[in-house]
């Protein structure tokens, strides 16, 4: 019996209201629901509660899923364009700053592979003012004109001529021995000549040592065949100084070569760097410093 009356209530809706519930596309379809809805609450009073409040609900169905598709929506082809119009308008609006290169980034350590002549300017008219010694470094602006280069030497602009300068420092093993006096002339004082050679070829071949003992009384120094090159700790800087003594050993007449605790001479090249004994101080182990001896 329960099957029965459950038949009953299912069946008991007109076919005509029935076919009012069309599927939900778009508003306007709502809309004429709704106007049919409110028609058939005239001419069929029983049904006019179920019809009304089925097609609200419809309106609220319809409604939600527009908004809920509007959300979900991709971004058309033409939406992307205007956006993408709208933000290049923003950008073009904000007036752009050209790039300036700062004095660092303009200008190139460059070193020179032969003594070059250094010019007030690039033409005829140009004075010669100096010298840039092979080694030597300036800094190069990157300017061309009539076959020179301009640089930098101590703050002043000067030129040189093109295709003589090399962004990689020279290896003073490599280069020519210097005969030219050193900055610091003192150094020579008490000095045998083949000493002084040694001297004048070390302060040119790095002119990052500021510091050099010459004569004094202590062995070797004593009898002026002795030069130190001072490094104060810089390995790296002594171990340049004690290769390129070795490199150089015939030409300046070396006897031997001390340097952090060891001791190298030509007549027993064959044996490479020997430890001597230890002698109680940094200093006296030739810790600080590269002592270069002359025969």
């Amino acid at each position: 019996m329960a099957t029965g009356r459950h038949k009953r209530d299912t069946d008991a809706r007109p076919s005509r209201l029935r076919r009012t519930r069309l599927p939900l596309i778009a508003a306007p379809i709502a809309l004429a629901v709704t106007g049919g809805a409110v028609a058939l609450g005239v001419t069929t009073q029983g049904a006019t509660s179920f019809v009304a409040t089925d097609a609200s609900d419809s309106l609220s169905r319809v409604a939600s899923s527009a908004s809920a598709s509007a959300s979900a929506a991709p971004v058309t082809p033409s939406a992307s364009a205007s956006a993408s119009a709208s933000a290049s308008a923003t950008a073009s609006a904000t007036p752009s700053r050209p790039a300036v290169a700062s004095r660092s980034q303009s200008r190139t350590r460059m070193y020179a592979e032969v003594d070059l002549n250094l010019w007030t300017g690039a033409g005829d008219a140009a004075t010669l003012d100096g010298e840039l010694t092979e080694g030597d470094s300036a800094m190069y602006t990157g300017i061309v004109r009539s076959g020179r280069q301009q640089v930098v030497v101590d703050g002043e602009t000067r030129w040189v001529t093109s295709g003589h300068l090399s962004g990689d420092k020279p290896d003073p093993a490599d280069g020519a021995l210097s005969d030219a006096p050193c900055p610091d002339g003192s150094v020579e004082k008490g000095l045998k000549p083949q000493t002084v050679r040694v001297y004048r070829a070390l302060c040119h071949a790095f002119p990052e040592v500021t510091s050099f003992l010459g004569w004094g009384a202590r062995s070797e120094h004593d009898t002026g065949n002795a030069i130190d090159a001072m490094v104060y700790g810089d390995k790296a800087l002594g171990d340049r100084i004690a290769a390129w003594a070795q490199a150089h050993a015939s030409e300046l007449d070396l006897y031997d070569i001390l340097w952090y605790h060891r001791i190298w001479t030509p007549v027993r090249a064959s044996e490479g760097w020997r430890t001597f004994a230890d002698r109680g101080s940094a200093t006296a182990n030739h810790m600080d410093h590269v002592h270069l001896g002359t025969n």
